[in-house]
């Protein structure tokens, strides 16, 4: 029997970091507990209204956040506040299919095209790998805006 997963970010902001995230992959904030949202709603603004309806203090409504594929297809992504820096390289990361099914220059250009939309967004891009035939069909590696390390593939 397969698992269901969820993926665990440590973030020095996670409202900031789960809608980064949330851009990259599609993905949205489910609601609060019991909230039932109009389609229009902002479930960040909704987060806000409930925590502090039952009484969180304000400087603690950023200690978590979690985005969701809206299909219930992929992961959920749960994002925690931590106190201390990232200080290595990520032991894991996520490889974002930004060119799935493209082959070459083709491909290339769809991962810079995503490149160049997620660094407007506050992703800084690291290093471009070429296509190496067989084995390998290029990717750029990417980090996020606190330093978690992904690759556009």
């Amino acid at each position: 029997m397969s698992r269901h997963i969820q993926i665990t970010f440590d973030a020095h902001d996670p409202k900031a970091l789960s809608t980064f995230w949330r851009e990259v992959l599609g993905y949205v904030h489910p609601g609060p507990p019991g909230v039932d949202l109009p389609a229009d709603a902002d479930p960040l603004v909704a987060w806000e209204e409930f925590l502090a309806r039952i009484g969180v203090p304000p400087e603690q409504r950023n200690t978590r956040s979690a985005i969701e594929d809206p299909h219930g297809h992929g992961p959920r992504l749960f994002f925690q506040q931590v106190p201390e820096d990232k200080v290595a390289k990520n032991r894991v990361h996520l490889d974002v299919r930004a060119a799935p099914g493209l082959q070459g220059e083709e491909r290339m250009a769809a991962l810079e095209a995503e490149c160049d939309r997620l660094v407007a967004l506050g992703a800084t891009r690291v290093q471009r790998y070429e296509p190496g035939p067989p084995m390998g069909a290029g990717h750029i590696v990417m980090t996020d805006p606190e330093g978690n390390e992904f690759c556009l593939d």
